[in-house]
């Protein structure tokens, strides 16, 4: 959250554009296949995609499938799509599937076994301290517990996945405890507590507003974006734990200005619009902690026991998070919103893994819009910002917003400013 002027000349990444795979060209047949078969085997070469095309690849399989599709995940060394798929009798859904250009792999569980092993663990081991997210990758459900589970609720857990049978789920240890990362004491924001802000939004009613994390919002509905500082924004709506883990936040004075854009500190990421997940994605976390961090996307509708309670729908990942950067913005090399950060276990130092709320969910839930659709849609992409140096400033995503003291600090800058890998100036962390 900031008030600061925006200078006319500061540094913006523009979004790349996402070509979306249009339905046609998954249902029509090939109009040039020939009587040897040729341009059949043409077509069932696997594409080279985007991650963010996968995933509107993997949406439109999913309901073309039917109970053959079994999960999907993004191969970032190939940049294919890779299919699960339980054939039964029927194998033309593999043909379609190639033919809509996604790698198939035959695999024993289907989504339903998957979704019910993930229920008799709901059931059975609704345990603090414990995490599970179906794996596409080895078309099992991954099941973690991190160091406080101990003793009986150890053997009870391992008894539960013991249950599900052979081949149904993996268990490990983590070596943190799990936990949410808001932060309390060294800087405040609200009721002794720091967040970061995720994503700036335009609310229903067309006000300027943000999203967060939901258990953000436990420390106090008023926010301010310095430490002391005047209230500028007030929750309107917050979910945890429960459906979720996130807030929408109203800035109190509806001409603030609300780019849509990720601060790095010395540049921002312009951001065009949320999008899904996909397994194996390659994503970036900003938080007022700990600046920028990377890792990949590990599963997905991820079920978290965390102390305060259950959250369910949550995006597992490697990157690491801290204390602090609670609510801070994950997203994509070409500017696309996927998550909100939400807890896990570990450090930036040793390494962890985190939970994210997916933005998707959450602006639906609260009816807002982001990107071209939301908040600061005409500054996205534009060299000069708009109104420029005269122009009133609003929060920047991804960060702590205060006047002097932006998200990540020096620490932010040096990890954004190296060199530009495919032009997007955002580079890997670890």
């Amino acid at each position: 959250m900031s008030h600061k002027r925006i200078p006319k000349r500061k540094a913006a990444i523009v979004a790349g554009s996402v070509v979306a795979l249009g339905a046609a060209a998954i249902l029509l047949p090939n109009a040039n296949a020939s009587q040897d078969g040729a341009s059949d085997d043409a077509a069932a070469a696997p594409k080279t995609l985007k991650a963010t095309d996968a995933s509107d690849l993997a949406s439109r399989l999913a309901g073309l499938l039917g109970d053959a599709f079994a999960g999907s995940y993004y191969d970032g060394d190939k940049q294919q799509l890779v299919v699960n798929v339980v054939p039964g009798d029927d194998n033309n859904v593999i043909v379609q599937a190639e033919k809509a250009g996604a790698a198939v792999r035959e695999v024993d569980n289907s989504m339903t076994e998957l979704a019910a092993g993930a229920q008799t663990l709901k059931a059975k081991a609704t345990i603090p301290g414990t995490s599970w997210a179906v794996d596409p990758r080895t078309n099992r459900i991954l099941v973690t517990a991190d160091s406080t589970v101990t003793g009986d609720k150890w053997e009870r857990l391992e008894s539960t996945v013991r249950s599900l049978g052979s081949g149904m789920a993996t268990i490990r240890k983590s070596a943190g405890t799990f936990k949410t990362f808001a932060s309390g004491g060294d800087a405040v924001f609200a009721g002794g507590s720091r967040c970061s802000l995720g994503f700036n939004v335009t609310a229903g009613d067309g006000s300027p507003a943000f999203l967060t994390a939901g258990h953000c919002a436990l420390a106090g509905d008023q926010w301010s974006d310095s430490q002391g500082g005047q209230p500028v924004a007030t929750v309107d709506q917050a979910v945890f734990p429960g459906a979720g883990d996130f807030a929408l936040v109203r800035y109190d004075d509806p001409a603030t200005r609300a780019p849509s854009e990720v601060n790095l500190g010395d540049r921002t990421v312009a951001i065009a619009r949320a999008a899904e997940a996909t397994v194996g994605q390659e994503v970036f976390r900003m938080g007022s902690t700990t600046g920028l961090a990377d890792g990949q996307v590990l599963g997905l509708n991820a079920t978290v026991n965390y102390p305060e309670g259950t959250v369910t729908g949550l995006i597992q990942t490697d990157v690491c998070a801290e204390p602090g950067d609670s609510g801070g913005s994950m997203f994509t090399r070409d500017g696309l919103a996927v998550g909100l950060t939400s807890g896990g276990s570990g450090d930036c130092t040793s390494g962890g893994e985190t939970f994210f709320q997916p933005v998707t969910t959450a602006l639906e839930a609260v009816g807002a819009t982001l990107g071209a659709g939301g908040a600061g849609a005409g500054d996205a992409g534009a060299g000069d910002q708009a109104g420029g140096e005269e122009a009133g400033a609003g929060a920047e995503a991804g960060g702590q917003g205060t006047g002097g003291d932006q998200a990540g600090g020096e620490e932010a800058g040096a990890g954004a400013g190296q060199d530009a890998e495919e032009g997007s100036g955002l580079t890997h962390t670890r």
